[in-house]
């Protein structure tokens, strides 16, 4: 398996929506215009940052303890090819994005794909994802 690296279609980040009440969006607007963050989505990004630091070493043990890849991991058609010629399956587990290959069809992702587990994002065609379905967590 490769690692995705960023400029070659890979996006570095994922939209998310939150709803948040008044005082609280108005404590960070407060902040904004104080000068403090550049913007609400700095402010954001900033906190999430924190949370994530004063939880690493949790995170950390939670990653081993689960056999997670961190990162960017793609699986392109050659790497399940490969597993499916040797007779093995392979276990997707991911922590942060997991990319298949546009050009894997359905039957070659069920053939060489035991178990998917992304926490993050899975970046599938749809056809995949639906062969895959019964093997995602």
């Amino acid at each position: 398996m490769s690692e995705v690296s960023r400029g070659r279609g890979a996006p570095d980040s994922e939209k998310i929506t939150i709803n948040l009440g008044y005082v609280d969006l108005g404590h960070i607007d407060l902040l904004v215009q104080d000068g403090f963050y550049s913007n609400r989505t700095d402010f954001i990004r900033t906190a999430i940052r924190n949370q994530v630091e004063r939880h690493a070493e949790v995170a950390r043990s939670a990653v081993r303890r689960r056999s997670l890849d961190l990162g960017l991991r793609h699986y392109t058609r050659a790497d399940l090819e490969a597993a499916r010629e040797e007779g093995r399956m392979i276990e997707i587990r991911v922590l942060g994005l997991a990319s298949i290959a546009p050009d894997v069809t359905p039957e070659l992702a069920r053939a060489s794909i035991a178990h998917v587990s992304v926490l993050g994002v899975l970046q599938a065609s749809a056809a995949v994802r639906a062969a895959l379905a019964d093997r995602t967590a």
